[in-house]
């Protein structure tokens, strides 16, 4: 749901690879990993190794120096090199050890205060940030280089540099890491007023709790960015306020109704808007405030910013939403089909005060659930039977198979969007829970107020990515490739500092950030450039328009029809392995499926927006439950992702009412996507389309008889879904020429 501090900063320190050399040398590997064998390894590669590449250059041999015992080598080699905040903890290490004459903790202690008392708030934060790791993370990275080595008598330059900058890792840390909380503490109380555990009362007698960081030596009162979440976790919700307040904020996290010191029951999306705008309310009252407040979050977080726009208090001026959710939209269902995935999430977030990780974790014990209801054919409204734990969250989502006035009531619906009259940016990714419901609220939000001021930041990046961004706070890259694909190059997203441009420009009347050039701003993956558009139909100035004819995508209408037939009551694929599933891929799955395949490409098109389309069809059941798969297969055979859309076709005309199907009658069903796609496509590429139907372990299995679907059972299956697919049908794509 959301990607964590700590786990970003393992990545810097674990997955630095050494660079490339020109001439493969070895180094003997002892027999040992103690500091001893490992200072004599170090010490052999200062001697040998060579690295074009200066800064990386010297970034290794200062890891070496400092395992080799070389400290005030290493100390020159650290200032030898670019400024970098990412070396400033290792500044500190060196130093500390250069220190001989003072026991160790002294010295760091020392180091650590006179690194940090020269940096601003700002840097200080991503200093302290950079140290977010833990030590067992570390060790785990060290056993398994060493386990991938085991029996070897030498390495290369490349892994032996490798090996020890993971020893370093380790040996450091667990040096400093019983120091750091005392210091990071003492930084903050120098620097920010922070206050933690504040009960909100609201209005209906419930609790929400809140923590505040303020700049302990602003000047005057300050504008509020809020963040609100059902993610309890007291070290992220501090990191979370105190980047705020780094950047001249007052920073508050919010926590959903139930959580940390709240008394009350822990209840999803049911009371965040009410509470949110309660919370905004209080925050305007307090005498530090000037009466200004932003939300910003993702996925959960970014749900409870669009919810605050329900009541849109007086206060709130600006949001900005990362890769939200939209209850009822695209949670726990999309298209009004259900997903399995979310069936654990209630007890991560309503079983305890925090978090429930070890429940939330238990791979196993989800897969075994899904497997066996899969097997069994029982009711989907059974699945915590067959746990043998009650989910009442999850029994309470599924009892609203519709968009009805339960999860209407959670966000803005219809015209309460024509009274969100403040600024609003959203980021997101086309891919794994990406666009739908930033596209949703983009749309709504402009049908329904024209003149509004939002802005998307769209790109080739997953649900994670599309709210925290591929790059981190030490400008490192997080991302280069994602399932199988590689980034273009400008594709590199800082959300962090588009956040508090954003908030600026929102909250202090800063210029507005220079990537929203238009009101949708979107990188065309393969071209490696971003473009700008006044609204998702701009970002095409044509339709391609594609006939479903025979196993074809054909340009011309032609006569005929291809028939589908599936047995929903079959289970011997149960055991299936699905092939493909990456945004590049060399095969994808066509199981229960139809696969159109087009001419190849000739010329290289530019396909931007949503694609949607008609499907002419008969079919033998009440209802089903299909999916549209799109992509691009290369010339060189390989499969890339365009976009999906998947839908219960009792619901494609409206979310909100159910229209059955007439069984045996000549019928059709007009769709659009709800996630965006931009991507130039090669010449020699042909385009795929996958139309299949969903049966398998992850959603919901939608029998046809027209009952609830989380009613039926595999008794209701009966004779096999059958469906003649008429080449009236087409999908239009959008395209840029």
């Amino acid at each position: 749901m959301r990607i964590r501090m700590a786990a970003f900063a393992g990545l810097v320190l674990v997955c630095l690879a050494a660079a490339p050399f020109a001439r493969a040398q070895q180094i003997d590997l002892p027999k040992g990993a103690d500091d001893a064998a490992m200072a004599g390894m170090a010490e052999q590669l200062i001697a040998k190794y060579a690295n074009d590449d200066h800064d990386q250059y010297l970034d290794n041999l200062a890891r070496l120096q400092l395992v080799a015992g070389r400290y005030a080598d290493a100390q020159k080699t650290l200032r030898a090199m670019r400024p970098s905040l990412a070396n400033v903890r290792w500044e500190i290490y060196a130093h500390a050890k250069a220190m001989n004459a003072k026991p160790f903790d002294d010295a760091f202690r020392q180091s650590f205060r006179e690194a940090l008392g020269k940096l601003d708030d700002d840097a200080a934060y991503r200093v302290i940030w950079s140290f977010g790791t833990s030590v067992r993370v570390l060790q785990n990275a060290l056993r398994d280089a060493l386990d991938r080595h085991k029996g070897a008598t030498s390495l290369s330059i490349n892994d032996a540099v490798d090996l020890v900058r993971r020893y370093l890792s380790v040996q450091a840390y667990s040096s400093f890491a019983p120091l750091i909380a005392e210091l990071f503490a003492e930084d903050d109380l120098r620097r920010y007023i922070i206050e933690k555990d504040i009960a909100v009362k609201t209005p209906d007698g419930g609790t929400v709790c809140a923590l505040t960081v303020r700049p302990r030596h602003a000047a005057g009162r300050l504008p509020a960015i809020l963040n609100v979440t059902i993610y309890a976790q007291p070290e992220n919700n501090l990191n979370e306020a105190r980047r705020m307040a780094s950047h001249g904020y007052a920073g508050i996290v919010g926590l959903t109704r139930g959580k940390g010191c709240s008394p009350d029951q822990p209840m999803p999306y049911e009371h965040d808007a009410a509470d949110t705008a309660t919370l905004i309310d209080w925050i305007s009252a307090q005498p530090w405030s000037n009466g200004r407040v932003g939300m910003y979050g993702g996925s959960y977080e970014g749900f409870t910013a669009w919810a605050a726009t329900k009541r849109m208090p007086k206060a709130l001026k600006a949001i900005m939403a990362g890769a939200p959710v939209a209850p009822g939209i695209d949670v726990p269902m999309e298209g009004n089909v259900f997903w399995n995935f979310v069936y654990p999430w209630p007890f991560y977030t309503t079983d305890t005060k925090t978090l429930d990780d070890a429940t939330y974790n238990n791979n196993a014990r989800w897969n075994r659930l899904y497997h066996d209801w899969y097997v069994t054919g029982r009711a989907w409204r059974d699945l915590d039977k067959i746990d043998g734990t009650r989910n009442p969250v999850f029994d309470r989502w599924i009892s609203h198979p519709s968009y009805d006035s339960y999860w209407q009531a959670t966000i803005p619906y219809k015209n309460e969007f024509a009274h969100i009259d403040i600024p609003v940016l959203q980021t997101a990714g086309y891919y794994f829970g990406g666009p739908g419901a930033a596209v949703y609220y983009f749309n709504q939000h402009y049908r329904y107020r024209p003149n509004a001021e939002h802005y998307l930041v769209i790109g080739p990046y997953d649900h994670v990515r599309g709210h925290s961004g591929t790059l981190g706070l030490l400008g490192n890259s997080i991302m280069t490739n994602l399932a199988g694909y590689d980034l273009d190059p400008v594709a590199q997203l800082d959300v962090d500092a588009l956040r508090y441009q954003w908030f600026d420009y929102t909250l202090k009347n800063g210029p507005k950030p220079a990537m929203l050039q238009d009101k949708v701003n979107y990188e065309v993956m393969g071209a490696n450039v971003w473009k700008h558009a006044p609204s998702l139909a701009a970002m095409s100035n044509h339709t391609l328009r594609f006939h479903l004819s025979g196993n074809r995508l054909s340009r011309k209408k032609n006569a005929g029809s291809v028939a589908l037939t599936v047995n929903l009551a079959d289970r011997s694929d149960a055991d299936r392995e699905a092939p493909g599933g990456g945004v590049l891929d060399k095969a994808i799955d066509t199981a229960n499926a139809v696969v159109f395949t087009s001419d190849p490409i000739q010329t290289p098109a530019e396909l931007s927006g949503l694609f949607s389309g008609r499907l002419d069809f008969i079919t033998n059941k009440k209802d089903f439950d299909f999916n549209i798969g799109l992509f691009e297969l290369t010339a060189n055979g390989e499969y890339l992702q365009l976009a999906p859309y998947w839908a219960r076709a009792s619901y494609v005309a409206g979310l909100t009412h159910r229209h059955l199907l007439t069984p045996g009658k000549r019928q059709h069903l007009e769709f659009k996507s709800v996630r965006l796609m931009s991507r130039k496509i090669g010449p020699g590429s042909r385009l795929v389309v996958v139309l299949s139907i969903i049966k398998g372990t992850g959603q919901q299995i939608n029998y046809g008889t027209g009952k609830d679907v989380s009613d039926e059972t595999i008794a209701d299956a009966k004779e096999p879904l059958k469906i003649r697919w008429f080449a009236d049908s087409y999908i239009d794509l959008p395209l840029w020429r």
